[in-house]
């Protein structure tokens, strides 16, 4: 196996000119083709408004879907760009010749304010058709508005913060009800709370932004022309409707924290970009004279909340003197610069250009760009047509400026659901580290690469970074299909020959003992894992002969565990004397087959163990097989060794209540053999019962008869009804239990009497002992005093039976007594039935005229009849009617066969000559046989009456309706 993985690592150089030359033919090394079937739309997609406005625009605010547009000198149009086809035309009402400076639409598009050119202010709230002069706002020029996203309503604007051309910052607040709306102004005060100057003084505030963070914290933000001013102070809870008078009162005796640049576009513009609705911007980018200050937005910053600064300075094209920029928007990546003539979109990743849009003379001026903060549409407008902007897919090549900013982490963020692009991302940050010698961070990279395998193999090869090779080889194997099966088994192979070699150097160096240690972990792992089981499975003869090239035993017997191999690990504790670690492997696992290979080997070093774990075991185990171990083991072990296989016998035997006659006949060749005292408990125990008896009686009987248990085998005998055997083999032990042999056969009293005589011969004759042959006579009822005679000697004196033989003189008269008294009962009982055999002759019976068949109903005297003593009376075709279905089958063809005779006898003879006495011989013989026949006939029709009768009784269970007849019955009722 090293040879063969040696030969691969070959193959690896050889490869490298391979690579170069599929590189020379334009194969991309990410196994992507990169080719685009249609051309990819622009990020910023320009589209012109289908509207000609009947005067030139002057201004224009978008937000929440709500567009208000500013035409000529005293025209405003409101339009709901949900409902493009419904807008709304209101008038200014102005006499003088102010014209609209601005305009301000709140977050929510339901508050406008209208700047005016002459230092007034109009409101118009979207519910309604007026406009509103604010008369406390009188005498000021506005520049900005800060409204308030947290308490602003449809009819409120709650505190905000108003910035003028003279540099003050006002708060003010604004509220519209049906009850005040032609009684009160909107306006509920307008009062000064600060001012902002630059070296030369007050300078106009140009925007202002309010954001709110957790625990009533504020950040304001204001800018001037040159100046960027955050003001940092928390609200008390609860009093956020009292405004922002505190936190600039906090800046009263010092400047707030500012950014300054030198130059000077004579205003500037500041924009945010909030990812999502209700919630902070994240980043920032504020136009000003030297360029776009832009980055993120830091809150958790106790001053400053101004992150990751940077400046784009304006390009040659751009010239403030001149072609001064205009207005800026932002997005997510990128901001929008609007030119008099063109929009620039810089990227602010990495501050480059992306797109350039120039637009026509016949247009117009460019005058300003606006975004909806709500649906991200950027709108730009002349004084003679407005166009709009969808932003489409913007971070679509986000990921190639992160992954050239060595940002990769970013850059996989974005292109996550586009393949081709992530690899070639982790291309480059695995060369990144690898340059940098982060070589496992580089191999887990190269992983997942669809890179050439060989290559990246042999770079890590060549720079001697096995560590890496191996996290490289890990995580591709981790990412093959299942179907790549040749892969899979040349990574795992390699892999395990690494990790041994790994553990082969740190094992004979004491000081790497924790990387050793660590090492071999990893090493288990990589065996146990459940994505590797079924390749190590099916190659595991490989593995073992790695693992058995290096002399790694330990990892051997762990990787035969994982496999489940628990044969190679018994076997292996075995040839190592291990029999403990070996009896804990089966038990732990309660492998039966293992149990039966490996039992005759450690039942001869630990019996009392093996045998606990048998018992451990259970039924799961079939003690037959185990039986080879136990008489292997009962051969060559002393008796008190024998005792364990007796212990596993008997538990077989009476906790599990086996019944294989194997494990019984066992027993009892262990029995017989040690335990002579238990053989015949056990046998008693079994029973006498030869179809509940488990064990082979012929065997048991030979078994008993070699070892000399006569007990024994006069229990066998017994149990095999072999009575005379056992009263033979029973004599040579014990009369008394030949006694109790003798009286078994209870059905047999020949039997019995001959079983009794064996022993009252062998008293006579053996024992020669006259009272106990005397005892005999009194134990068996059968045995009389000339059945036991014959036995005694001619020598022997009356005296000794004198009393046996007046007992049985006594035995006999008492009998005759009986049987004199027996014969007188039996003469009076026949003359009883005599007598009352006379008297039923002779009993009649009165029957009235109106009396009717009890089964008909008809009369009675109309047809022949039958009375019977219980006083029931039928026509004989009733009563045969009834009785005929309930006789048994031969009766009702005897009482066929008696009908049909007697019809014949009732037929008149057909012959007229023959003579005179042989027509009375023929009657009178055919009269008697009539008689005789209707006799047989009433002895079967009226032999007890059908109501009183055992029939009625008999059919007491059967329906009242025949079941066959059941639905005729049922359709008769209908």
């Amino acid at each position: 196996m090293a040879s063969i993985l040696d030969e691969y690592e070959d193959s690896l150089h050889r490869s490298a000119a391979v690579q170069q030359s599929r590189a020379s033919v334009g194969i991309l090394h990410s196994g992507y083709v990169n080719a685009r079937l249609e051309k990819e739309t622009p990020i910023f997609n320009k589209q012109r408004i289908d509207f000609a406005p009947p005067e030139k625009i002057n201004s224009l605010v978008v937000s929440s879907n709500q567009l208000c547009m500013s035409l000529g000198r005293d025209t405003l149009l409101r339009i709901d760009l949900g409902k493009p086809d419904e807008p709304n035309q209101v008038e200014l009402g102005r006499k003088d010749e102010s014209r609209v400076y601005k305009m301000f639409l709140d977050h929510t598009g339901s508050h406008l304010l209208i700047a005016l050119n002459t230092s007034e202010c109009l409101y118009l709230n979207r519910s309604v058709q007026k406009v509103r002069a604010l008369s406390r706002w009188k005498g000021h020029l506005i520049e900005s508005v800060g409204w308030n996203k947290f308490l602003g309503s449809e009819s409120n604007t709650g505190p905000i913060l108003v910035g003028t051309a003279q540099g003050q910052i006002y708060e003010a607040e604004i509220s519209v009800s049906e009850g005040s709306l032609f009684s009160t102004n909107p306006d509920q005060y307008f009062r000064q709370v600060y001012t902002l100057e630059e070296e030369s003084g007050p300078a106009p505030v140009c925007c202002l932004e309010i954001e709110r963070v957790i625990e009533g914290k504020f950040f304001i933000i204001a800018t001037t022309r040159k100046r960027l001013f955050q003001f940092v102070g928390k609200v008390p809870e609860g009093t956020e409707q009292q405004g922002f008078s505190s936190i600039f009162a906090m800046h009263a005796d010092h400047l707030p924290s500012f950014r300054e640049f030198p130059a000077n576009l004579g205003f500037s513009e500041i924009a945010f970009y909030t990812p999502k609705l209700r919630s902070n911007p994240r980043s920032f980018a504020w136009m000003m004279g030297n360029g776009v200050l832009y980055g993120t937005l830091d809150y958790s910053r106790p001053d400053s909340i101004l992150s990751d600064e940077r400046v784009w300075v304006y390009p040659s094209d751009i010239d403030i003197t001149v072609n001064k920029p205009i207005s800026i928007v932002l997005t997510q990546f990128h901001f929008l610069l609007l030119l008099p003539d063109r929009v620039k979109a810089v990227c602010t990743l990495n501050g480059q250009v992306v797109f350039q849009d120039l637009f026509l003379e016949k247009f117009g001026l460019l005058t300003r760009m606006i975004k909806d903060p709500t649906v991200q549409q950027i709108w730009i407008h002349t004084e003679k047509v407005v166009f709009r902007y969808h932003v489409q897919r913007e971070s679509r090549d986000v990921w190639k400026m992160y992954m050239n900013m060595n940002k990769f982490d970013l850059a996989k963020e974005y292109c996550k659901d586009r393949p081709e692009c992530l690899d070639i991302v982790l291309a480059k940050e695995a060369e990144h580290c690898f340059q940098n010698k982060k070589y496992l961070d580089s191999a887990k990279c190269y992983a997942l690469t669809q890179n050439y395998f060989e290559e990246i193999a042999l770079k890590f090869i060549e720079a001697k970074q096995e560590e890496a090779l191996m996290e490289f080889l890990i995580k591709k194997l981790s990412n093959l299909k299942p179907s790549e099966k040749t892969q899979t088994t040349l990574l795992t192979t390699w892999l395990t020959e690494l990790y041994l070699n790994w553990l082969g150097i740190l094992e004979g160096d004491p000081s790497q003992r924790n990387l050793y240690l660590d090492v071999r972990e990893k090493f288990r792992l990589f065996l146990s894992s459940p994505k590797n089981k079924d390749c190590l499975f099916n190659n595991r003869a490989s593995i073992y002969e790695l693992l058995a090239s290096h002399g790694d035993t330990e990892h051997m017997v762990y990787f035969a565990v994982i496999m489940q191999d628990y044969e190679r690990v018994v076997a292996h504790h075995c040839q190592h004397d291990e029999y403990d670690e070996a009896l804990n492997v089966l038990s732990r696992h309660r492998d039966e087959k293992l149990f039966y290979k490996f039992s005759p080997v450690l039942i001869q070093h630990i019996p009392k163990k093996v045998v606990d774990a048998w018992i451990s075991m259970g039924s799961r185990l079939d003690a037959r097989n185990l039986i080879p171990a136990l008489v292997n083991y009962s051969q060559s072990a002393s008796t008190q060794q024998i005792n364990e296989a007796i212990r596993y016998m008997e538990f077989c035997v009476y906790q599990l209540e086996e019944t294989q006659q194997a494990i019984h006949n066992y027993l009892l060749s262990l029995y017989a053999l040690c335990r002579p005292d238990s053989l015949l408990s056990y046998l008693e125990q079994a029973g006498t019962n030869p179809n509940r008896i488990h064990y082979d009686l012929k065997y048991a009987l030979r078994l008993c008869a070699e070892h000399g248990h006569h007990q024994a085998c006069v229990h066998i005998y017994k149990v095999m009804e072999l009575y005379e055997e056992a009263v033979d083999l029973a004599l040579q032990v014990d009369v008394d239990l030949a006694k109790s042999c003798a009286d078994l056969p209870e059905d047999d009293e020949e039997l019995r009497k001959k079983l009794w005589l064996k022993i009252a011969c062998h008293v006579v004759q053996e024992e020669k002992d006259v009272k106990k042959a005397m005892a005999c006579l009194s134990s068996c009822a059968l045995l009389k005093i000339e059945d036991v005679l014959p036995f005694f000697p001619d020598f022997v004196t009356i005296d000794h039976f004198k009393e046996a033989i007046c007992n049985s003189l006594e035995d006999y008269n008492k009998h005759i007594e009986e049987l004199k008294r027996e014969m007188e009962e039996a003469t009076q009982s026949a003359k009883r039935i005599r007598e009352d055999i006379q008297e039923m002759r002779n009993k009649y019976g009165c029957v009235e005229p109106q009396e009717k068949c009890a089964a008909c109903d008809f009369p009675l005297l109309n047809r022949p009849f039958y009375l019977f003593l219980c006083g029931h009376m039928f026509h004989y075709d009733c009563l045969l009617q009834a009785v005929f279905p309930n006789l048994p089958a031969y009766k009702q063809a005897k009482l066929e066969d008696l009908q049909k005779k007697l019809a014949v006898t009732s037929q008149p003879s057909k012959s007229h000559h023959r003579p005179k006495d042989a027509d009375t011989i023929s009657l009178g013989k055919g009269q008697q046989s009539r008689e005789q026949i209707k006799a047989d006939i009433d002895d079967i029709v009226a032999a007890e009456c059908v109501y009183c009768g055992e029939l009625m009784i008999r059919s007491i269970d059967k329906p009242f309706i025949d079941p066959q007849k059941y639905e005729e019955e049922m359709q008769s009722w209908l």
